[in-house]
């Protein structure tokens, strides 16, 4: 792997100014630091334990993070193709602590299940993180304004596999049905990036002091309209991927003044992540020379000022009808426990399994949010037949009694080069392609044949020889 060249991408002289500032005697540890090979983290699926994580290291605030001791090829990896472990920066991984001492994320008596946005999703790490965190009947919103970035998000979302999520696509003052409907906002705001130097020493070259100014008014909009959506008491959660105060610490100021309390955390000192004070709130920021990650500031807010929240009624929505008995009786053997779910039909065909436990407000949602895709898409009838769909093979909900087939790690490359494969066996009808243990897919037996399956879109388009 290529090292990062800071050398010939010199630092801006008005960031070193600024880090010199912040760091005093410390800058020239951090200076260094940037010149060094980023580390290489990764955090596993609880819910789909094939990896191996024996002898790793792992992440001090993540029990499902570890490090690995070199980067490889992920593109080429089945286990990380079928949602086993997202690759993520380790520091970013420190939502999962603030969400601990924070949150309650089981789901006492008499206390409705949480709902939970993440308001800048794309690419979905820390919508993937949430997904493991919360309860199962939690609801997890996960939004991006970008349209063009929201086919990754899906895409990584459906990998993880888990059913009570919902993938939107909205700018946050567009939510505004939404108000005082959410327990938890994660604000992970676009930012200037210093905290990414190391790993796209492009963006050394794109930033300006004008860039932070205009990331922070940006910020800021988005926290004005994120903050309506919360429920009285309700936690919003704010990250940047930088070190500055105007983006960091203004913000946070700026929440403090505006319906919000600061929520200290307890962190370790041994984690050497460093505690920034304005006023009477706290953030905590990560620098590359103190742990082994990326530059990462997060800072944890409960809302005190009242919003009159959205009344439910789950008798208006407006698309998706019901399955008809005998249609549910098709679409539900594909479930390992059907009876925790209610089928539904969108305009296109495309069967949802909706968790009961959840319909309410899924199906307000539907009235409340133009542009989403929520529940999970088990697949389609087609006349009397269902064709299961991919996200239902990836899904940690689906029948575990359906027959498969066991691939080799190369025809498990293959099938995700969407290459028919040869088996050694005749096989017929629908089978899930397996790699350790962990389904990849579908293939279908038919004559001679074996029919790959996987959406064209998640083709590998990678040379493969020197893997095989």
């Amino acid at each position: 792997m290529n090292k990062p060249n800071l050398q010939s991408a010199e630092l801006p002289s008005a960031f070193t100014a600024q880090m010199q500032a912040q760091l005093g005697t410390d800058f020239s540890a951090f200076e260094t630091e940037l010149t060094q090979e980023a580390p290489v983290s990764i955090r596993v699926n609880p819910s789909k334990p094939a990896l191996d994580t024996t002898g790793l290291e792992r992440v001090p605030w993540c029990a499902e993070g570890f490090y690995l001791p070199e980067r490889p090829s992920f593109t080429l990896d089945p286990l990380f193709q079928a949602g086993a472990y997202y690759v993520q920066e380790a520091s970013s991984m420190l939502l999962n602590e603030a969400l601990k001492q924070t949150a309650n994320l089981s789901r006492p008596l008499r206390q409705h299940p949480l709902r939970v946005l993440d308001l800048c999703a794309a690419p979905g790490g820390k919508s993937t993180l949430l997904a493991s965190a919360l309860h199962p009947d939690s609801l997890l919103i996960c939004n991006e304004v970008i349209r063009s970035r929201v086919s990754v998000l899906r895409e990584n979302v459906e990998k993880w596999g888990y059913p009570n999520v919902v993938v939107s696509n909205h700018d946050p003052e567009d939510m505004d049905k939404l108000a005082g409907f959410f327990d938890v906002v994660v604000v992970d705001a676009p930012c200037s990036g210093e905290g990414l130097f190391r790993k796209d020493p492009d963006a050394i070259q794109e930033w300006s002091e004008v860039n932070v100014a205009l990331c922070s008014a940006r910020q800021k909009r988005i926290l004005a309209a994120a903050a309506p959506l919360l429920d009285e008491g309700g936690l919003l959660i704010y990250s940047t991927c930088t070190y500055n105060d105007v983006e960091n610490l203004e913000n946070v100021r700026y929440l403090t003044e505006n319906g919000f309390r600061n929520r200290p955390l307890n962190l370790p000192a041994e984690w050497n992540i460093v505690e920034k004070q304005t006023g009477n709130a706290v953030g905590y920021q990560c620098y590359p020379h103190r742990v082994r990650g990326e530059g990462f500031f997060i800072s944890v807010f409960q809302k005190t000022a009242f919003t009159a929240t959205v009344k439910l009624d789950a008798r208006t929505f407006r698309s998706i009808r019901a399955l008809r008995p005998r249609e549910t009786a098709s679409a539900a053997k594909w479930l390992q426990n059907p009876s925790d779910f209610s089928f539904w039909e969108k305009p296109n065909g495309d069967v949802m399994a909706l968790p009961k436990a959840l319909e309410k407000s899924f199906l307000f949602l539907d009235v409340a949010l133009r542009n989403k895709g929520f529940g999970l898409e088990i697949g389609q009838f087609k006349g009397t037949d269902f064709i299961p769909s991919h996200a239902l093979a990836l899904s940690t909900i689906i029948n575990r009694n359906l027959p498969v087939v066991a691939l080799s790690r190369e025809n498990a490359i293959r099938y995700f080069k969407k290459e028919n494969l040869v088996l050694d066996e005749a096989v017929k009808g629908w089978l899930l392609a397996q790699y350790n243990g962990l389904n990849l897919g579908w293939v279908k037996g038919v004559g001679n044949r074996v029919n790959n399956y996987l959406p064209k879109d998640w083709r590998i388009r990678m040379d493969i020889k020197e893997y095989a």
